[in-house]
């Protein structure tokens, strides 16, 4: 992130503001209602600032901010709006399910997605400009330059086999050792290739709220010990439903000519994913399940909030495209940079 992004509201404003100074003091705030809270964006950029002071950090923030009293409250009220409404909107109930059937019960929710909502992996596939194409890359960005940090929250709350599962899957996203195989290394790579800029948290100035609150909600349940089943129905799910989409992304950068750099990262999470799809359903989330059925309920929600904020998102996305205009907060402006296509 070169700096800290422009407010969005009164909250992110004050927010803002305080983190800049050394000994800064955060006043009290009127949380007063919002329309949306899944998709506000003074909520979700503030919100998305309080949780990054534990990964990268902040441009110019002091690391104490990070356990700061005040802050942690702020963060708190913030929270409630985001839970609130995603109870709201995915409402959480008791679950039926037998521990050794939840891996079915996850590939019913991933069955269950609307079958005539739009696709926009098949759009990017068969469809999206080089520019579209950037802008899908933008959003992404968000947490793919971070993946797999949020989920690593949960394995100091696992133990026995689901955390032997957890470790597998995680020690393939951080390059299984190499760090040019890492992820969010490769995401990067291939931001480069299309000519965007891959410094970390570079596009959060124009990345909306709908998008953000995908990312928080990673956070939210990584964070929490009290939602780590729900932070491992979200990694399932995710890992579920990766491999597909991730080789008609690939597809649709060769489309447009553009080369390994560009697409590797898609490449390898078809491959990858594939595998890391049944040791995250299984042996994670059914793991976790046989260890404490109490947690059954947890696990399917965290997949279902999954399975909400992402439609809700890429129903943004292409909302915007069809009407002519920019998913991102304003046209995204490229520099003239070198295009990495593929060799004929």
């Amino acid at each position: 992130m070169h700096s800290l992004p422009s407010p969005r509201g009164l909250l992110s404003e004050r927010l803002i503001d305080a983190l800049q100074d050394e000994l800064g003091i955060l006043p009290d705030l009127d949380l007063s209602p919002v329309e949306n809270p899944l998709t506000d964006e003074d909520l979700q950029l503030s919100l998305y600032l309080c949780y990054e002071l534990h990964y990268r950090g902040l441009p110019g923030v002091d690391d104490g901010w990070e356990w700061d009293p005040r802050l942690l409250a702020f963060r708190r009220e913030l929270e409630l709006r985001f839970e609130s409404a995603l109870r709201d909107a995915v409402p959480r109930t008791a679950e039926h399910v037998r521990p050794e059937d939840v891996d079915l019960a996850l590939r019913e929710i991933v069955e269950r997605d609307d079958p005539g909502q739009p696709s926009l992996s098949a759009y990017v596939k068969v469809s999206a400009s080089l520019e579209q194409v950037r802008e899908f890359v933008v959003h992404r960005s968000a947490y793919q330059l971070k993946e797999a940090d949020p989920h690593s929250w949960a394995i100091p709350r696992l133990s026995g086999a689901p955390k032997a599962a957890l470790i597998e899957v995680q020690h393939d996203e951080y390059g299984g050792g190499r760090a040019e195989w890492i992820h969010a290394e490769l995401f990067a790579r291939a931001m480069r290739a299309i000519g965007l800029d891959s410094d970390y948290g570079a596009y959060i100035d124009i990345i909306p709220g709908v998008t953000l609150a995908t990312v928080n909600l990673m956070s939210l349940f990584g964070l929490h010990r009290r939602w780590r089943g729900a932070i491992v129905g979200h990694l399932a799910l995710f890992e579920m439903t990766s491999s597909i989409p991730n080789g008609r992304y690939a597809a649709g950068l060769r489309r447009l000519g553009l080369g390994e750099d560009a697409t590797i990262f898609f490449d390898e999470h078809v491959t990858a994913d594939a595998v890391h799809e049944n040791i995250a359903a299984v042996d994670l989330a059914g793991g976790l399940a046989r260890q404490d059925r109490s947690l059954t309920a947890d696990i399917l929600w965290g997949a279902r909030a999954l399975s909400h904020l992402d439609g809700r998102w890429s129903s943004h996305v292409l909302g915007c495209w069809a009407k002519g205009r920019p998913s991102l907060l304003r046209e995204l402006t490229v520099p003239q940079r070198h295009v990495v296509v593929a060799s004929r």
